[in-house]
């Protein structure tokens, strides 16, 4: 009763238009993406857990309309009650007053329905100027889509092609229109190589982005559950994907081979110039004798048959596909072995994908939080399994957006996490976890699973449970808007 009393008062709180804009804001200002994450919260003072609202412009611009619009609502709730004679006044004033929180949220989202169409002719002149300056510069541009590894990839071929090329990629995750042309519009003119993520969010949407930016070539790293809610279809999801390869027309396309999502896609039995890539490498170039560890992972390169003793900072042995391409496109660019693996040598793990901190207790925490995807799960689970003589905490909300696979993928996660021997499992109660805790029974799950309410509660409970030498891996991290 408590709880549900202070939940209806945060929609009275004088920060609630600021939460607001926050949610528009984290929702990228798409109106159906906001409207949901208003329907299924309950606390509008603890939307901001994770980040903060940015102000920039057009946040400040909403922080003004809502803020306004929240103000005169409740000005007119007061005037109807003080100017009023019946008591049916007085009950419009209730009502007014009540309602304005409604009022706004669901204002809000018919506001962003509309700045769409504000912003529209202001966005594709943007990007039309982008796109001409694109097409007057003379790099290599190449082309990265996928349900996961995006970004992954991106970071290694910059790694090791700008070991001996010009290297430029848009910061960040940038992935969509906007982002793409703010890069485009501050690049040099000089650069060998551009690197582009093109962001999948519901079909169509990399077709658009091959045509902004007309990649050379093309890489797949892989197709699977990753935002299936939205595309309510894997194979819709596939085909989003896979519009890279038209959009490289005749151009090189990688496909990686160890996902069954993408290596099965039908057009690649007759495309001519597809190379297949896995954790033993790429045709002409092979890689042996891996092993990888908390200091990151060693092989042998063989290349135009010389071996090259290889050490990437990277953990998993899942990062060797990637490693692979980047050779092969080095090679294509007439980087030299010694250039290639001295760009292999400074690739290091990303921030918040696989990314080791030791604290000053002497545990071990692998920072995956950015990592929300069924491939990178198993490919995480699969790291964990080779670390023996440590103590393995796997802490984990689960995976957002799995659609109608939501409990499948999430009893898979518990089979395997059973099957690695993780000696403790740390689950937030959420509305999929369960689904883990049924997967570990099933698999015949021997360690401790510890639940917790919150995940802000398990960050902050872990180092009164953890000891020295213990690993930690923080798997996922939901966003505010399915906290």
């Amino acid at each position: 009763m408590k709880q549900s009393l202070y939940n209806f008062l945060s929609l009275f709180h004088p920060r609630y238009p600021l939460a607001l804009v926050y949610m528009a804001q984290q929702s990228e200002y798409k109106a159906g993406d906001f409207l949901r994450w208003f329907y299924r919260t309950t606390d509008f003072l603890r939307v901001e857990q994770r980040k903060k609202l940015v102000f920039t412009k057009k946040a400040i611009i909403f922080s003004i309309l809502l803020v306004i619009a929240t103000a005169l609502l409740y000005l007119l709730a007061v005037w109807t009650a003080l100017t009023g004679t019946l008591w049916s006044h007085y009950l419009y004033a209730v009502v007014i007053f009540g309602g304005t929180p409604f009022l706004v949220g669901y204002g809000t989202g018919a506001l962003l329905f509309i700045w769409q169409f504000i912003e529209w002719p202001i966005r594709k002149g943007i990007v039309s100027l982008a796109k001409k300056q694109l097409l007057e510069h003379k790099g290599l541009r190449i082309g990265i889509a996928g349900s996961f590894g995006k970004t992954s990839m991106r970071e290694t071929l910059r790694a090791v092609l700008g070991e001996g090329k010009k290297v430029a990629m848009p910061p960040g995750s940038h992935n969509t229109p906007l982002g793409l042309a703010s890069f485009i519009r501050n690049l040099d003119g000089d650069e060998d190589v551009l690197v582009f993520e093109l962001g999948e969010y519901y079909p169509g949407d990399v077709r658009k982005l091959c045509h902004m930016v007309r990649p050379d070539i093309g890489i797949i790293t892989g197709v699977n559950e990753a935002h299936l809610e939205k595309f309510k279809d894997i194979n819709r999801t596939r085909a989003t994907i896979f519009e890279l390869a038209d959009g490289i027309a005749g151009g090189t396309l990688y496909v990686n081979k160890e996902n069954e999502g993408s290596r099965t896609e039908p057009q690649l039995e007759t495309r001519k110039k597809t190379f297949f890539y896995n954790r033993h490498g790429v045709p002409g170039v092979s890689i042996e004798n891996a092993e990888t560890g908390l200091t990151g992972t060693s092989f042998t390169l063989r290349v135009s048959g010389e071996a090259v003793t290889c050490h990437s900072r990277l953990l998993g042995l899942h990062h060797l596909g990637p490693i692979a391409v980047a050779v092969h496109l080095g090679l294509q660019l007439g980087m030299t072995p010694s250039e290639i693996q001295k760009g292999i040598g400074e690739t290091k793990p990303f921030e918040h994908r696989l990314e080791p901190k030791i604290g000053g207790d002497g545990v071990i925490t692998l920072d995956d939080s950015y990592n929300g995807n069924p491939d990178g799960v198993r490919a995480v689970i699969a790291f964990l399994s080779v670390l023996k003589g440590s103590r393995r905490w796997y802490v984990t909300p689960g995976l957002v957006e799995m659609g109608e696979r939501t409990e499948i993928v999430h009893k898979e996660i518990g089979h395997e996490l059973a099957s690695a021997g993780i000696e403790k499992v740390v689950l937030v109660r959420n509305s999929v976890t369960s689904f883990i805790a049924q997967g570990l029974q099933e698999g015949g799950y021997r360690g401790d699973v510890v639940w917790f309410d919150k995940a802000l509660d398990a960050f902050s409970a872990l180092p009164n449970l953890t000891v020295k030498g213990d690993v930690v891996l923080l798997q996922n991290d939901w966003p505010d808007q399915y906290a």
